[in-house]
């Protein structure tokens, strides 16, 4: 029996190698919008702490030079979560681009690999007719054999 050798192996290969890159791409890309989730997270609860802390501390004897220091951390707290959400509309952004792109090589992957497919089916076919005619032939040769 002959081994089914698909001409176009290597495009196959290369196509499924380019759909697992993009795979990781998109993971890394999803790890990096979840950083900067947990760091926008991490940013409310700092700024919901020092709210707090500034509540306690105008109940208290505190100077207003403390305070107003507070009240600029809080502002600055503030520039840091609006920059974060700009950086998670744009680790979004990626993360669309790249399921995108590993939407693309998918579909890529799946047409060579149908089209593997449907080589290999016409070997098979081709094989088995191949294997009937030597069975043909080698009970034709018998028949005749023995007819003599």
């Amino acid at each position: 029996m002959l081994k089914f050798n698909y001409s176009f192996q290597k495009v196959v290969d290369l196509k499924t190698s380019e759909k697992n890159h993009a795979e990781m791409h998109l993971s890394s890309a999803i790890g990096q919008l979840n950083a900067e989730e947990q760091t926008l997270g991490r940013l409310f609860s700092d700024k919901s702490s020092l709210v707090d802390s500034i509540q306690e501390q105008t109940v208290g004897a505190v100077s207003a030079l403390q305070l107003q220091q507070m009240q600029d951390y809080v502002n600055y707290i503030d520039q840091c979560i609006l920059q974060k959400r700009q950086d998670i509309q744009t680790a979004q952004v990626k993360v669309e681009e790249k399921k995108e792109k590993l939407t693309t090589k998918m579909l890529d992957e799946k047409v060579w690999l149908q089209a593997r497919g449907k080589a290999l089916e016409s070997f098979e076919k081709e094989e088995m007719l191949r294997e009937q005619n030597e069975l043909d032939e080698m009970a034709t040769v018998r028949f005749a054999s023995r007819a003599h």
